[in-house]
């Protein structure tokens, strides 16, 4: 909330109202019906991914004391108007190349999947934005991002359900791009402590992202959609033991440390997402979520010691280690087993 209350009143109401009118036309002339499209989406699958972006992710960001409250509410706010704005987008290019009307729940889910990306930027400048800069990141996010998905599908011929994964890849770094046009706060500040509560509060929402992940993993899977599922359970089991043995030995006093864990065992989600419907074994994926465990944990001491100051970033929920290293080595994985 900026200190100006007024200035707030006067800004954010007007410009929600300004985006909700054009939506609302927008929708009137170019939204479709329901199309003919084979791939379909069933509601279960829709409210796993629904539930994992608004409970998990809201809740993940809930660590800092003075921001629970806008953690959950602006999480809310911000996928409101997400959806909407990715909705049109992706009806745009589907005007553009002649594509297929896919079926309204389906592109709902795109939708809802897309925002992701919003939410983890968010997570890179939480406690230095006000929500009149959220909302506007919101909307240029989702257009560059449809942007970036249109650029993969034609040129690099990347397929409709491995361009949508980019998520936590471009989510990461759009939002390390905008957290560097910000000033980073006092260590010893208030607005950039925790509490014992928020620290509890947080870890549900990882423990929800957790249950959740394999459901967003394939739910845009053509085919495959078992092997998907599986291919995640592991890389996440395998992630999350990883996170609890590696935060032993890497703390000075042998003890866990949760904010570790409440990193690093998503990380064998976010690898396998590009690869974790065409992976024959599992043992490929368990060894991904090793790796991605590994790097999440080692990879936030040298970032926060040596990258970090020296490119004056201040990244608040560590959504570079969290979510973009292991969407990285997922990209990397993708690449290999397309050579192999």
């Amino acid at each position: 909330m900026p200190t100006n209350y007024r200035n707030f009143r006067n800004s954010v109401p007007w410009l929600i109202l300004a985006l909700e009118v054009v939506f609302i036309i927008l929708f009137f002339f170019f939204f479709s019906v329901d199309g003919a499209s084979k791939a379909q989406m069933s509601y279960p699958a829709f409210q796993d991914v629904n539930h994992m972006v608004i409970f998990g992710l809201g809740f993940f960001l809930m660590f800092l004391r003075r921001y629970g409250f806008s953690s959950t509410g602006f999480n809310l706010l911000i996928i409101a108007l997400g959806v909407q704005c990715s909705v049109l987008m992706e009806d745009l290019f589907v005007f553009i190349l002649q594509k297929e009307y896919e079926g309204g729940l389906r592109r709902i889910g795109k939708a809802t999947v897309s925002v992701t990306a919003v939410v983890i930027s968010t997570g890179a400048v939480l406690g230095k934005t006000n929500p009149l800069q959220l909302i506007l990141m919101t909307v240029v996010e989702i257009i560059v991002f449809h942007v970036s998905r249109w650029m993969n599908n034609i040129f690099l011929q990347i397929p409709e359900n491995i361009s949508m994964m980019h998520v936590h890849l471009f989510g990461a770094y759009f939002g390390l791009a905008v957290s560097s046009r910000f000033s980073e706060p006092p260590p010893r500040s208030e607005k950039n402590t925790s509490t014992p509560k928020s620290d509890l509060l947080s870890m549900l929402g990882t423990l929800f992202l957790w249950v959740f992940w394999p459901s967003f993993n394939s739910v845009l899977a053509a085919n495959n959609k078992s092997k998907a599922i599986y291919n995640t359970y592991f890389a996440l089991a395998v992630s999350a033991v990883t996170a609890f043995l590696l935060s032993v030995l890497t703390t000075k006093d042998g003890k866990f440390r949760m904010a570790h864990i409440h990193s690093a065992v998503l990380a064998g989600g976010v690898t396998v997402g590009y690869t974790a419907h065409v992976i024959e074994y599992p043992w490929i994926a368990m060894i991904l979520g090793l790796l991605a465990s590994v790097i999440t944990i080692l990879g936030s001491y040298c970032l926060q010691r040596c990258l970090y100051p020296a490119l004056k970033i201040h990244d608040t929920s560590g959504v570079h280690f969290t979510f973009g290293l292991p969407a990285v080595l997922g990209a990397l994985a993708q690449v290999v087993f397309l050579v192999i």
